[in-house]
């Protein structure tokens, strides 16, 4: 191994033609960390605002963009005994993922999927951390109960509808066509709302609104998902692509009791995200090793193109988007 490494850095804020490949020394695992041979990374939302300068990486975390990867155990640090050099693995990172060696915390990391390529487990972390955290941990969804996901082609919202379903609740899920309304279906949502044809609000009262709605649209949606929920039911807020204000008629929230929450993955501590990976290595990961869910992947690009991979997140896509950074080659 040597001392640097190939990585992808934000050389300044803006659009994707910012993503530029340097070379940076290979860092070293602190304690409880392990050092990983990058074989993919994840690219995810918040690369997207990180790149614009709308997300700043924690003081403690790398520059480098990339919050998931997989690849194999390279080298471990102090009190990081729970692995061993050349396990493979996935893992969820503070940062520092679009490089060809990244750090991590041991207890961060998840094992790769029985039968799973390495390519699609580099898929899974963010979202899975951030869907169960929401909709399960903080959530609290039921078998049984109703569960609306918006978004339901992305990489949340697939996963989403997958776990929701797979334990047992009923599952509505928006989407923009007709076409991923279908997609919807097959991963496990009883029906896909087409938003730019159907008023989603008027389907969930149909069906006697929902228990919990997961949402990464905001803006306009928060007013209308308000109504959309039953009485005790519970909004929860990751994401704000439409914006992070809105009017809200708190009489309704009073009236019915409703919850309205939201977290974001990445300022959580060591210990919050350690708690999130035993459940999902006791819950979540016998789903994966029997293949009965999985993520639903889009395009890899060579990492060089990373820029490449941020136009195709930003443009109209389905499912997760990785980037090659130790084993080349696109599909």
């Amino acid at each position: 191994m040597t001392n640097t490494m190939r990585a992808i850095e934000i050389s300044t804020p803006g659009g994707p033609d910012v993503l530029n490949l340097c070379a940076r020394e290979v860092p070293k695992p602190g304690p409880g960390e392990v050092l990983i041979r990058v074989a993919y990374a994840g690219v995810n939302g918040p690369d997207i605002h990180q790149r614009k300068g709308l997300y700043r990486a924690p003081a403690d975390a790398s520059d480098l963009p990339g919050l998931e990867v997989s690849g194999h155990i390279a080298a471990l640090g102090p009190n990081a005994s729970c692995l061993s050099e050349g396990d493979a693995v996935c893992a969820l990172l503070p940062g520092g993922g679009y490089a060809e060696y990244a750090t991590a915390p041991a207890v961060h990391c998840l094992p790769v999927p029985r039968g799973m390529s390495l390519k699609m487990a580099a898929a899974l972390p963010e979202t899975f951390f951030t869907v169960w955290s929401n909709v399960f941990m903080a959530g609290g969804l039921k078998a049984g109960q109703i569960f609306l996901v918006h978004g339901g082609t992305g990489g949340i919202g697939s996963t989403a509808i997958q776990l929701a379903s797979r334990f047992g609740a009923r599952v509505f899920a928006t989407a923009g066509s007709d076409e991923k309304t279908v997609l919807c279906e097959s991963l496990g949502a009883e029906r896909g709302i087409n938003y730019k044809t159907e008023d989603f609000v008027q389907v969930m009262r149909e069906v006697g609104r929902a228990d919990l709605i997961l949402d990464i649209v905001g803006g306009a949606y928060i007013q209308r998902n308000v109504k959309a929920l039953k009485t005790e039911g519970r909004l929860q807020m990751i994401a704000f692509q439409t914006g992070a204000k809105a009017e809200i008629g708190f009489g309704e929230v009073m009236l019915r009791r409703l919850t309205l929450s939201g977290t974001t993955l990445r300022p959580q501590s060591i210990t919050a995200k350690s708690a999130i990976a035993d459940q999902l290595r006791a819950q979540v990961w016998p789903l994966l090793d029997a293949g009965r869910i999985a993520p639903v992947m889009d395009r890899t690009f060579p990492m060089e193109d990373a820029a490449a991979a941020h136009k195709a997140l930003e443009a109209d896509h389905i499912g997760k988007i990785t980037l090659a950074i130790n084993e080349g080659g696109t599909s």
